[in-house]
């Protein structure tokens, strides 16, 4: 969490540079900061100004980032090779965010300006194609055709039409297109690539609001336009707080202002796009890694010049150059998804929140499980908070009963080992006779986490990391989940050689499927993980077959917790709620409280009640009893003591230091020369070096330190002396994480 406010300011008419002039230039590399060039003859630029710069023998697109250093030589310093005045400068709230984010995160500027500037093929002048309309010109004898003609009157609007879309429209071929061009009835017309994109609309009629929606939507559209503000929106599952969000996006909209929402993962925002449409009319841009490279180029250019009015991404939508941004949502904000933990390490919820500070916008949190991070500034007056304590329409809130599996054992069946207590099962034959719909839930994919040699005890380690191999059933392999390593299932132990010893230990969800299969022979089965999810289309087509009761059964993972609504679906079974609630993390009680709150949410949505059934060896552990008897502040409460007590997050600060390279030796060196030189000072302790959990992680030995601190030292200057106080060679890399979430 940033200990730290930066300081808001307007965007403010760019300093311009005249010929002659020394600027510095940011590239969008991995490089510690910016490098100085002159403005060439004939040439004015100004901050936040696209260049093209040479840097060794090859040219690089940068940034104009400011005055360039005096006592250079200047008979040193190369020309800028082009000015792109063409593309938007960056905002200045941009470049001062770029700043902002290196300097908290310890990452190189050139890293951070790489999120701004995902594609520098954006800041090239948009590709022209060719596109057609009639030539008026009459041509005797030309034999017609059916696609020839379909072809002509679909011309006939006037509007040209490029040949992918001119095929599509008249369903033809292109070469039928480059027939009538060739006999003169087509004439070329220049056609830029980027189209005007569809404009939501702020005006557009919304659904009626409960009062208490009313009441929660009225605060966030008065605080547009009002300066910085943070509010955290939390509502119970189903409560309806898409909606309320929607009128301050509306309003946003209205004034004619761009707003962000950002989402734990992209992929998974189906339904919520489809809410978004019937509210606004027209679909938002959208910001993820799997666009194509020309969508990709598209929409930043939209994103950059402001016609992209409404976005909604990934965490690293956050980044991108947004000309009058005036809100943005962070949904399901306590999501551990908003975590980067590769390149440039930082929180997207908590950065959001510093981009608005920046800015000098609102940013609105929403989450029915709101992170203590969050709660805790709410509760020092640093946030504002809005409630909707109950659900929309009537519905109300599930029933949720703990099943004590050493009371209720699940059954051996004819195939075998069982997952399913027998209450479990009673209650899913009877919400299945019933005509409902089912959801089994169980935070592991696959078929099996372990494969165990039953002769000698052998299990199947990944090769490249310290975890065991997941088998995937269906897919007939081995998988390991940290670094994607596959292998068949050997047919004999790898260490005693016995043939047919290797058996598969624990559930899957594949494995949990497997026995609904065979327990309920009718019912029509779906099993949902994220390595079964087919992209955008797969979820959607998944998500009619369940908005027209063609699945009876849902059985999944944690992409099934996140913000669904099927109104049928009355009972959710927690096959395993005690995963997650050990393991040295942190916030292992949180994050479980968490998704078990989330996944129990998805029951009882519509006009009928719903039950909740939660499979656990542990049903007195603090956070199933919070569940059980929906006491929330009571969980919070137990769980702020506890870490308060220990100086941990949000009541102090970490730093996470992890060493790693390809030579155990040299890793372990550097570790333990790091602990040599350990910061002293009030409040400060180092616990390390040690093995990482996953000692070995895609080939590379990991060692780890962490820091503790006080909330008010600021530990990026005690880290950066720390490790500038120890030599690394370059086959060791250092890399800091502050305020870690993961502990592995």
């Amino acid at each position: 969490m940033p200990p730290a406010n930066p300081s808001p300011s307007a965007d403010m008419a760019a300093p311009s540079y005249p010929e002659g002039t020394q600027v510095a230039v940011l590239l969008p590399l991995p490089l510690a900061g910016a490098y100085d060039y002159r403005v060439p003859a004939g040439c004015t630029v100004c901050d936040g100004q696209a260049v093209r710069v040479p840097l060794g023998r090859r040219q690089e697109t940068g940034i104009v980032w400011g005055a360039g250093r005096s006592g250079l030589d200047p008979a040193k310093i190369r020309p800028l090779q082009a000015v792109l005045d063409h593309a938007a400068p960056l905002p200045e709230v941009t470049r001062r965010f770029v700043d902002w984010v290196a300097a908290y995160t310890l990452s190189l500027p050139g890293a951070v300006l790489k999120m701004v500037i995902p594609v520098p093929e954006a800041l090239d002048p948009p590709a022209a194609q060719v596109a057609w309309r009639l030539s008026g010109a009459e041509v005797p004898g030309l034999r017609q055709t059916p696609a020839r003609d379909r072809v002509l009157r679909t011309l006939q609007t006037g509007v040209p039409m490029t040949t992918p879309d001119l095929a599509r429209e008249a369903g033809v071929s292109p070469s039928v297109i480059k027939g009538l061009a060739e006999a003169g009835l087509l004439a070329e017309v220049p056609f830029a690539m980027d189209p005007d994109l569809p404009e939501p609309d702020g005006d557009h009629p919304g659904p009626t609001l409960s009062p208490v929606q009313a009441d929660a939507a009225k605060e966030l559209v008065l605080a547009l336009g009002q300066g910085y503000s943070a509010t955290l929106l939390e509502g119970v599952t189903g409560s309806g707080k898409t909606e309320v969000y929607f009128e301050a996006i509306a309003a946003a909209l209205r004034q004619g202002q761009q707003v962000l929402v950002l989402v734990p993962e992209i992929t998974l925002t189906t339904q919520w796009l489809g809410r978004f449409r019937r509210r606004f009319g027209a679909d938002p841009a959208v910001w993820h890694s799997d666009l194509t490279p020309a969508r990709r180029r598209r929409t930043w250019r939209a994103i950059a010049d402001g016609r992209a009015r409404v976005v909604v991404g990934a965490r690293s939508a956050l980044f991108l150059p947004y000309q009058a941004l005036g809100l943005i949502v962070v949904d399901e904000e306590h999501e551990v998804a908003f975590k980067q933990e590769e390149g440039v390490i930082y929180h997207a919820r908590d950065m959001a929140v510093v981009r608005a500070h920046l800015g000098n916008i609102p940013v609105v949190l929403a989450s029915a499980t709101p992170s203590l991070e969050t709660v805790a500034n709410v509760e020092a007056g640093r946030y504002i908070k809005v409630d909707l304590p109950v659900r929309h329409a009537g519905a109300t809130l599930p029933t949720i009963d703990l099943i004590d599996i050493r009371r209720f054992p699940p059954e051996k069946g004819d195939w075998g080992q069982s997952w399913l207590s027998p209450p479990l099962v009673t209650a899913l034959e009877r919400t299945l006779e019933a005509g409902e719909q089912a959801m089994l839930f169980l935070n592991r994919r696959g078929y099996a986490p372990l494969t165990l040699c039953r002769t000698c005890g052998h299990r199947v380690q990944c090769p490249q990391c310290t975890a065991w191999l997941v088998e995937h059933r269906r897919l007939g392999k081995l998988q390991c989940h940290h670094c994607g390593h596959q292998q068949p299932l050997p047919k004999v132990c790898p260490s005693c050689g016995a043939e047919d010893a290797l058996v598969a230990c624990g559930p899957g969800v594949e494995r949990v499927a497997e026995e609904a299969s065979r327990r309920f022979p009718q019912a029509r089965v779906e099993l949902v993980a994220s390595d079964t999810l087919a992209g955008p289309q797969g979820i959607a087509g998944l998500l009619e077959r369940i908005e027209r009761k063609e699945v009876d059964l849902l059985i999944g993972t944690q992409v099934l917790a996140k913000g669904l609504h099927f109104p049928m679906l009355t009972l959710v079974g927690i096959v395993d709620a005690d995963l997650g609630l050990s393991g040295g993390d942190l916030r292992a009680a949180e994050r479980t409280f968490q998704v078990l709150s989330q996944v129990a949410g998805r029951a009882g949505r519509g006009e009928r009640p719903g039950r909740v059934m939660v499979q656990t060896f542990q049903p007195d552990h603090p956070v199933l009893q919070a569940m059980a008897t929906g006491d929330m502040r009571a969980f919070r409460e137990a769980e702020s003591e506890g870490r308060r007590l220990l100086r941990m997050p949000p009541f102090g600060r970490l730093v996470a230091v992890i060493v790693s390279g390809e030579t155990a030796d040299a890793v372990e060196s550097v570790a333990r020369a790091l602990a040599r030189q350990a910061p002293q000072g009030a409040g400060l302790e180092v616990l390390g070096p040690a093995p990482a959990p996953l000692a070995l992680l895609r080939g590379r030995h990991r060692w780890r330190l962490l820091l503790k601190a006080p909330r008010e030292v600021r530990v990026q200057t005690v880290v950066r002396q720390w490790l500038g106080g120890v030599a690394c060679p370059s086959a060791v890399r250092i890399q800091v994480d502050i305020d870690p979430y993961s502990f592995l």
